[in-house]
């Protein structure tokens, strides 16, 4: 898995550069997580037509992004013993540093065809980075944690749909539109009618596969594991029983041994000495 991500631009350190690094990188990646969060409210920030006072705030995070970004890569790479090495390694976050200040150099007018493909790329690339970055933690033998995760989602959904979609009049409307974008029900009530809030739609429903996806995984493994207990228990009583029957075994091919032993030399006694 490891190798796999370095191919990919997220190698993070060396085990075997500078120990200062790797103690660093330890902590350092979780505030580059943080940073990559803050791509989410910007983007949407960007899209609010009718609120222009939070285009100016949708910049600032990306250039806060950025700036975050290249201060911490630059900073790694004068720990790292192999600086290029490092940088090359982390070329995913290099890729993300140039995107964010992309995003700060471009208008904030009507976007284009080609900037809203290059856009949404971005925030592709950054959802990708975030996700992997906090893979641990979305283990299937973790229902409660996901279960918990789901219904923050679902929340904060509700809440970026009741924001961005005209047509949902209440909190609770938005919550209702965010389950059907997640559990792909599509009932036809509702649905998202604004570029902004369709693509907000896009990502609740990528999230909603993978979180319900894990979360069934999670159920069916508690099945499974409940059914591998049992037969951990039988296949465990059966070999103490079959060591039992393997030492009463034992046991009696040592007695019949020691029995034929001693009729041997009784024989052997009993012989007249011409014979011997």
């Amino acid at each position: 898995m490891n190798e796999r991500f370095r191919i990919a631009g997220l190698g993070g350190v060396d085990p075997h550069d500078n120990a200062r690094a790797v103690r660093a990188w330890r902590w350092l990646q979780w505030v580059l997580l943080g940073f990559s969060l803050l791509a989410i409210p910007a983007f949407y920030f960007e899209l609010a037509v009718d609120l222009p006072m939070l285009h100016p705030a949708g910049r600032a995070l990306y250039a806060c992004m950025a700036a975050g970004f290249a201060v911490s890569l630059a900073w790694m790479a004068r720990l790292s013993r192999h600086p290029r090495r490092f940088l090359m390694r982390n070329r995913y976050d290099l890729l993300i540093t140039m995107g964010a200040a992309a995003s700060v150099a471009w208008g904030v007018s009507t976007w284009s065809s080609l900037e809203w493909v290059l856009r949404i790329l971005f925030v592709g690339l950054v959802a990708a980075r975030i996700a992997m970055s906090v893979r641990a933690f979305f283990s299937p033998n973790r229902l409660l944690l996901l279960l918990a995760i789901a219904a923050v989602l679902l929340a904060s959904a509700g809440a970026g749909f009741y924001w961005l979609e005209p047509s949902v009049h209440s909190y609770a409307e938005g919550v209702w539109l965010a389950f059907e974008s997640s559990a792909t029900v599509g009932f036809g009530d509702m649905a998202p009618t604004t570029p902004a809030s369709r693509v907000f739609a896009a990502f609740v429903v990528l999230l909603g596969y993978g979180l319900l996806s894990l979360v069934f995984a999670s159920i069916a493994a508690i099945f499974v594991e409940q059914e591998e207990r049992l037969l951990r228990r039988e296949m465990h009583r059966d070999i103490k029983t079959l060591q039992a029957e393997i030492a009463a075994l034992r046991r009696e091919v040592g007695r019949i041994g020691s029995q034929a032993h001693v009729d041997e030399g009784a024989i052997g006694r009993d012989r007249p000495p011409e014979s011997r």
